[in-house]
């Protein structure tokens, strides 16, 4: 049973995977050449795969509560505490990375303080998208069901897995429109689940591993979480888009190494760190099994 529950979300990710690129192929030829057909498949993979997350949790018997969702003023108040932690545990690496030369003020834009406003505004917004659609379908949905046939050791380290792995499902061949055929998507599905064996993503992969085991361990510890889950990775991703924004990676800096080239953050600091955040935590005693809902020892 425990194979067949590890390797059930691999199955439903390729079972989406091909419905988006048939059906990634057809609205194309139906509405034009509005997108890369590779750009139309990655998109309706993560569409489909939101949407999965409301009949598969009616299927499976798990409740809102059960995924993680607090009654509403809480989730809200928490939504704020995730943003601080967000803020905490990521700006001592950003400012790292600033002293060691490794990000550089990029001096070629010039922001006016409304334009900064709002384009802080606007990338809050975003991240916030994003933290909770990543969050209901990782910390939510992927993780009460590992939970509920896995040690919750084995729950935590294969839902971030999974979740660093989804990262890098990407192809980039542009196969020009007259070219397509209804075998083109698979041909860039194909491409996609084949970027996982590129050794150049290994330190990025292990970065995200790192943060999807951080968000776990939270939601593993305290109750109905999900929104401090959600909080928190909004608060990495926003600080991340500023950063690209307002900074450079230098190429020539010593300490070049400390991030990948996913997106110049990300990289062996933030293993590091969020290692050692995660070791803190359970040194002191935060035991994951300690809040284990019942779905979990079922």
């Amino acid at each position: 049973m425990a194979w067949i529950v590890a390797l059930a979300p691999l199955v439903w990710l390729l079972l989406l995977a091909a419905g988006a690129s048939l059906l990634g192929f057809g609205l194309l030829q139906l509405f034009g050449d509005l997108l890369p057909l590779h750009k139309t498949v990655s998109k309706l993979t993560l569409i489909l795969l939101l949407i999965g997350v409301f009949p598969l949790r009616k299927k499976l018997g798990f409740s809102w509560g059960e995924l993680g969702f607090a009654p509403p003023r809480a989730f809200f108040n928490q939504l704020g505490q995730g943003l601080l932690l967000g803020l905490l545990t990521l700006l001592p690496v950003l400012l790292t990375l600033y002293a060691l030369d490794v990000h550089v003020w990029d001096s070629s834009r010039h922001w006016t303080a409304g334009k900064l406003v709002e384009r802080m505004g606007l990338g809050l917004l975003l991240s916030l998208l994003i933290g909770i659609g990543e969050e209901l379908l990782f910390r939510g949905l992927l993780l009460s069901l590992l939970r509920r046939y896995l040690p919750v050791w084995l729950a935590i380290g294969l839902g971030s897995l999974y979740f660093a792995a989804l990262h890098f499902l990407k192809s980039k061949t542009q196969i020009p429109y007259e070219q397509q055929t209804v075998f083109s998507g698979f041909e860039l599905m194909a491409e996609a689940f084949a970027n996982w064996l590129n050794p150049e993503i290994i330190s990025a992969l292990i970065a995200l591993f790192f943060v999807g085991a951080f968000l776990a361990v939270i939601r593993t510890q305290v109750p109905q979480s999900l929104g401090l889950c959600i909080g928190c990775h909004a608060g990495w991703v926003w600080q991340i888009k500023l950063s690209k924004d307002l900074f450079n990676v230098n190429s020539d800096a010593a300490y070049l190494y400390l991030v990948s080239s996913y997106d110049g953050v990300v990289g062996p600091l933030v293993s590091i760190w969020l290692a050692i955040a995660i070791g803190v935590w359970l040194w002191l005693g935060l035991n994951p099994e300690r809040h284990e809902s019942s779905q979990g020892a079922r």
